[in-house]
C-alpha cells in the first residue's frame, strides 16, 4: 500500500481549518510555500491562545517562583509542591490546598501553579473567595447565575484564594458549594486558606452545606500545610532597620 507523501500538510491544513485550500489542493498542494505557511499561522494562534488563556486567568500582581524564600517557612513540602508543578494532579481532577497562616507564601505558589499551567497550554482562573462570592451573588436571577458559574467551572484549574479570612453568609455558602459540586472529579481546583477545615463553620456560620463541601474537597487532594511566621512582616522589619541608621539622630 502506497504512501500519501501529502497527507502530513493536508492534516496540518484541516487542523486549522483551511478549507478553501483543502478544496483547491490539486492546484496548491505542491506549491512550496505551503510548509512556511503552515508555519506562520500555527504560531500566530499559539501566541494569540496563550494571550487569551492568560489574560482569562487573572493573575495581576503575579511574582515568580523564584522569589520564594523556602528557608523562610518553618515547615514545608518542597519535594510535594515540586511535584504539583509537574500538573498530573490537573490529569485526575485532584484538588491542592494550601493551608497555613497569613504570610507564608500560599498566594504566590497557587498563583504559579496556574500560571505554570496557563504555559503548559491549561486554561486558568484566579479569585480570591470574596471577589468570587460577591460576583455570583450580584446576579439577577437564575439564568445570569447560571451563566455566571459558567466562567468559574469551565477553566482547567481554579484557584479560589483567601478562604477563611471573612465571614459568609449561607447564601455564599450554598454558591461556593455549588461551584465546587460542579467541578468535583472533572477539574482541579486550588484553595488557599488560613483555617483548618475543622473551623470552616465559622466561616460559613449557620451553612449546612459545610461538611459536604469540605468532603468534595478533600476526597481527591493534595494537602500542601506550610508552617511559619508572615514573609510580609520580616520585610517590614528588614526595611525598617536598614532605614534606621540613616535616619538623623535626635538632637
Amino acid at each position: 500500500m502506497s504512501r500519501d507523501p501529502d497527507r502530513p500538510l493536508r492534516a496540518r491544513a484541516q487542523s486549522l481549518g483551511l478549507h478553501g485550500l483543502l478544496a483547491h489542493w490539486q492546484q496548491v498542494g505542491h506549491e512550496s510555500w505551503l510548509t512556511t505557511l503552515f508555519d506562520l499561522e500555527e504560531s500566530e494562534r499559539k501566541r494569540r491562545s496563550l494571550e487569551r488563556r492568560l489574560r482569562e486567568a487573572q493573575l495581576t500582581a503575579l511574582k515568580p517562583i523564584a522569589d520564594f524564600d523556602w528557608k523562610h517557612p518553618r515547615k514545608i513540602d518542597r519535594r510535594l509542591i515540586d511535584d504539583l508543578f509537574e500538573l498530573r494532579f490537573l490529569d485526575d481532577a485532584t484538588n491542592v490546598v494550601f493551608l497555613g497562616p497569613n504570610g507564608v507564601g500560599k498566594t504566590l505558589l497557587a498563583q504559579n501553579l496556574a500560571h505554570h499551567a496557563v504555559l503548559r497550554g491549561r486554561t486558568a482562573r484566579f479569585t480570591s473567595a470574596a471577589a468570587m462570592l460577591s460576583d455570583l451573588a450580584a446576579q439577577d436571577g437564575a439564568l445570569a447565575l447560571r451563566r455566571r458559574l459558567h466562567r468559574y467551572v469551565k477553566p482547567d484549574l481554579l484557584v479560589i484564594d483567601e478562604i477563611g479570612y471573612l465571614s459568609y453568609t449561607d447564601c455564599s455558602a450554598d454558591l461556593l458549594f455549588e461551584v465546587i459540586n460542579r467541578r468535583y472529579q472533572h477539574t482541579s481546583t486550588i484553595i488557599t486558606t488560613n483555617r483548618a477545615f475543622s473551623d470552616w463553620t465559622a466561616i460559613f456560620p449557620n451553612a449546612t452545606c459545610v461538611v459536604t463541601l469540605v468532603d468534595r474537597l478533600c476526597h481527591r487532594a493534595e494537602i500542601v500545610q506550610i508552617e511559619g511566621d508572615s514573609y510580609r512582616l520580616k520585610e517590614a522589619k528588614d526595611r525598617a532597620a536598614r532605614r534606621a541608621p540613616r535616619r538623623p539622630k535626635a538632637a
